[in-house]
């Protein structure tokens, strides 16, 4: 596997070796049909990984997104899990074999029963600490592997607004998940994009002492989407310089295709985008496509979701849920697609 970076005008993605283009095309595989994260079943149910991970190159993705939780890889706020990174490792190396490259996300807390009280219970300097201990090691455990696409630092971070003291890390639950970390509970004086800088610098030094040349990015929330005219503030121009490329989660709603490819238009031109996040959840399989297509010109990537179940399994169901029944047309969908927008001029 030659390593992916960006393209000599920095603007899209390029096979190291080659110098050829690389598009995205991938799956967030962030938990099992039962809701357990990766973590939960990795170590005993090794097969199904493997199996998995087969499946999702049979459908074409190039990419998978695994998702790293601070429970599982931070023993103390100092000490690594040695046993999660010795599994890291041989995910890693199932990567390499199977040809798919990987973007870490890492520092999640998405069952907030398994977030260790010590973890909340930090300072915002300690608690930073406690998460380039986890970043040091990830890197130090990953550099010498081509596999890796990228680091996200965290999935969908936030800041509290100028007058706001908060007082949980997290921010919410869906579908019994906390997927959005607040960075503080209080700005302090600072401003939001200061913060964020201050959070970025940190990180993305502790990640460069091991793996200089990987590709750093943040999967962030599309604000303008919710409330127009938003900054994207992990996209700006005081911090945009700490990342390679942009990340973001896009559902496009019914009636609203327009409006969500409008959003894409407010993020720098002068580096790759990624659609990190892309699924029909609020809009019709149609309507999606055709959002993807628009975003042909501006993406670089799209990745989507894979549960565990394969075609064939869904495809056996004999009375599919209707939860499975638009995986299983996604799914279909998804295999044939993706041949297609390689084939498309980039801009």
């Amino acid at each position: 596997m030659d390593r992916i970076s960006r393209s000599k005008d920095g603007r899209h993605f390029a096979l190291v070796g080659s110098g050829k283009p690389f598009v995205a095309w991938g799956v967030n595989y962030d938990h099992d049909p039962k809701g357990r994260l990766l973590e939960d079943y990795w170590e005993k149910e090794w097969a199904r990984v493997e199996a998995d991970f087969r499946e999702m190159k049979a459908l074409g993705a190039n990419v998978v997104r695994i998702h790293l939780q601070v429970a599982r890889f931070l023993n103390s706020p100092r000490e690594p899990n040695r046993a999660a990174l010795a599994l890291l490792t041989r995910l890693v190396a199932l990567a390499e074999k199977t040809g798919l490259y990987l973007d870490l996300t890492g520092l999640g807390c998405y069952h907030k029963k398994d977030v260790p009280a010590w973890y909340d219970a930090l300072s915002e300097a300690d608690r930073w600490a406690a998460q380039a201990v986890f970043w040091e090691a990830v890197a130090a455990t990953c550099a010498k592997s081509p596999a890796i696409f990228c680091y996200d630092l965290m999935n969908e971070p936030i800041v509290p607004g100028d007058a706001t003291k908060e007082t949980q890390w997290l921010a919410g639950e869906f579908a019994g998940k906390s997927f959005v970390q607040r960075l503080t509970l209080d700005l302090a004086g600072r401003t939001q994009e200061q913060v964020i800088q201050q959070w970025l610098e940190l990180l993305t030094r502790t990640i460069r002492k091991h793996d200089p040349k990987r590709l750093i990015t943040v999967g962030v929330i599309p604000w303008a989407m919710v409330f127009p005219g938003a900054k994207p503030l992990f996209y700006t121009s005081e911090v945009a310089s700490l990342l390679d490329f942009i990340s973001v989660h896009v559902y496009p709603k019914a009636g609203k295709v327009s409006e969500a490819l409008a959003v894409l238009k407010t993020y720098p031109t002068d580096k790759p985008l990624v659609i990190e996040e892309i699924f029909p959840l609020e809009c019709g399989l149609p309507e999606l496509d055709t959002f993807i297509d628009g975003s042909c010109p501006r993406a670089d990537g799209w990745i989507s979701f894979y549960w565990g179940k394969s075609l064939e399994e869904l495809k056996r169901e004999k009375k599919p849920s209707l939860a499975s029944a638009l995986t299983r047309q996604w799914l279909e969908y998804f295999r044939t697609k993706g041949s297609k927008l390689t084939r498309i001029p980039r801009s």
